[in-house]
């Protein structure tokens, strides 16, 4: 008893300091507020304010010290107080404290401030301050919605811009263009050629230029980010969309925990095969992503399976020195020709990641103002584009274009470009996506197929002319070639987080992040065993459970949406 005693109060005071030390650094809002009413009135007369801000990393974030960001500010009066470090530990300190910014970006952990009652009901507001808001979500409004139980709006959906169309993809696999080059440009569709294309380049060139040994293939299995360049290719490889960690049954419903299906087996044997036969970098599961990055930029690696978002940093370092020989091409890699890639199949518009306005925000007012001020055609202009005659400007037709000066800053010096002009950093209301045009025919975003060209460096344009095509998209097999998707996408879909499905979900996280590894790096002798074994460790741990209670919000999430559930 006593040792349970001072055990409970040892836990007691850690999270006491927790939170003491939360309210320390995040009791804000009497801080960043006070003098709101003081100050240099906007262009719209409304006196400056602060809101305090939590969201995930913004890469080049400046605190509002761009061109971009001193034009909002000017603009709505509005400066943001940013802290860059979302994640479930920070929701739940939050959480515990009781002690929330004025406004929130949870990224896929809304359910959980929700739970907690900390986030408003948007709906007047929208109504009564968001004819913006309104004139983008349109016909989506409804999607809005948390639920069919409770029809509160607490997120502005900002992860995909309503009408999205795909004007490019880098996908998962990418190989350097000296390697296929060397090569002659052969066929790429399957992880073999994928394979030769790197053993064949390694094997010639075994050290860079510098002297370091050349990596044949690299991922980073850094916590989170083990889904990303790890797992997650395991279902596109085998024909199936991003539905998360699920497999959803197009017409049925049934929800599979995707590595229970039979072919993604065979994908993970291939990676425990480039493991063995030395092409795989050793340090893949314990490196940092600095570390990661480094390599990149090094010109090191040859092939690198990740999204493009999460190494392009490192590819912009290697264009800034010149090596546009050691950035990568992209393509729609598969286990074998039966498969199709379908990165590019329709999920609709989703409604899920977004900003909220939390109870401790004083003035909701303003910041549902602010945040249909972003969403207004002036705001998009100004977060897509910059500011006109400094970042872009129009031609004699009112065509809206990027001035070579700037679109060779944009391509080669990215990381600078981004923190000082802003252009991209706040994107955090509701938004149009590329493809869609505003009143004057020019399109809201930079991502249009002639401005997507102008971006490519010479040896893309190289790269692709020899594959036939002006653009990687065209190598993937394209939207109308699936359905669109009644669910959206899996993980986009939120459940209590204190329901068994989230401590079923955690025991299978915690498996599969211990298991995958093992089995890559095995002998291959034993794979076949350690995949039982892995499987068997699911089934035990009530895996079938699990899908079945997430197969029920997969429905609820179709029934939602207006479609017939069977």
């Amino acid at each position: 008893m006593k040792k349970s005693a001072a055990k409970m109060l040892a836990i007691l005071f850690i999270v006491t300091a927790l939170i003491t030390s939360l309210a320390a650094c995040g009791n804000h809002n009497n801080e960043n507020n006070s003098g709101n009413n003081s100050g240099t009135k906007t262009d719209n007369g409304k006196d400056p304010i602060t809101f305090s801000w939590s969201t995930g990393p913004i890469s080049g974030w400046n605190e509002m010290n761009d061109d971009v960001g001193r034009e909002i500010t000017k603009k709505t009066g509005v400066t943001l107080k940013a802290e860059i470090s979302m994640d479930a530990n920070r929701i739940a300190l939050m959480i515990a404290s009781g002690d929330y910014p004025d406004l929130i970006s949870p990224t896929g952990d809304a359910s959980k401030l929700v739970d907690a009652g900390a986030l408003i009901d948007l709906t007047d507001l929208i109504e009564e301050h968001g004819p913006n808001l309104k004139k983008v979500y349109g016909e989506y409004m409804e999607r809005l919605k948390w639920s069919k139980d409770d029809e509160s709006i607490y997120i502005l959906p900002s992860l995909n811009g309503v009408g999205q169309q795909y004007m490019d993809i880098a996908g998962s696999f990418h190989v350097q263009h000296a390697a296929l080059k060397e090569a002659g440009y052969p066929a790429m569709k399957t992880v073999q050629d994928y394979e030769r294309v790197i053993q064949q380049y390694v094997e010639k060139h075994p050290t860079t230029a510098d002297g370091q040994p050349t990596i044949g293939l690299s991922v980073l299995a850094d916590d989170w980010r083990i889904m990303i360049g790890v797992t997650n290719p395991a279902f596109y490889t085998t024909g199936a969309p991003d539905d998360g960690e699920f497999h959803i049954h197009q017409k049925t419903y049934e929800v599979t925990y995707h590595y229970r299906r039979p072919e993604e087996k065979e994908y993970f044997r291939w990676l425990n095969h480039m493991n063995d036969i030395g092409l795989l970098d050793p340090e893949a599961f314990v490196q940092k992503e600095d570390q990661y990055k480094a390599k990149i930029a090094s010109g090191r690696i040859v092939g690198v399976i990740d999204q493009d978002w999460g190494f392009n940093d490192a590819v912009n370092s290697l264009k800034a020195e010149g090596k546009y020989e050691q950035t990568y091409a992209h393509f729609p890699i598969t286990l074998s020709e039966e498969y199709k890639d379908h990165s590019l199949q329709n999920t609709g518009f989703l409604a899920g990641w977004g900003i909220g306005i939390t109870t401790e925000c004083e003035d909701p007012v303003r910041a549902i103002q602010f945040l249909d001020w972003l969403a207004s055609e002036e705001g998009q202009v100004l977060i897509n584009w910059g500011i006109e005659d400094k970042h872009y400007k129009y031609d004699e037709n009112g065509v809206r274009y990027i001035p070579e000066n700037v679109l060779d800053r944009k391509n080669n010096d990215n990381a600078n470009f981004t923190k000082e002009t802003g252009i991209g950093s706040y994107g955090i209301s509701a938004r149009y996506g590329d493809g869609v045009k505003d009143s004057t025919g020019n399109y809201f975003t930079t991502t249009f197929p002639e401005q997507v060209i102008d971006n490519y460096s010479d040896a893309e344009k190289e790269t692709l002319a020899a594959y036939g095509v002006e653009r990687w998209i065209e190598l993937w097999p394209q939207p109308d070639e699936f359905p669109v998707k009644a669910w959206g996408a899996a993980w986009d879909i939120s459940y209590p987080s204190d329901s068994d499905l989230a401590i079923l979900f955690k025991t299978m996280e915690e498996i599969t992040r211990r298991r995958i590894p093992e089995i890559i790096l095995a002998n291959p002798a034993d794979f076949d065993s350690l995949w039982d074994d892995y499987m068997t460790e699911l089934e035990k741990n009530d895996v079938e459970k699990m899908e079945d209670e997430y197969e029920t919000y997969v429905k609820a999430r179709v029934d939602h949406w207006g479609g017939e559930v069977k």
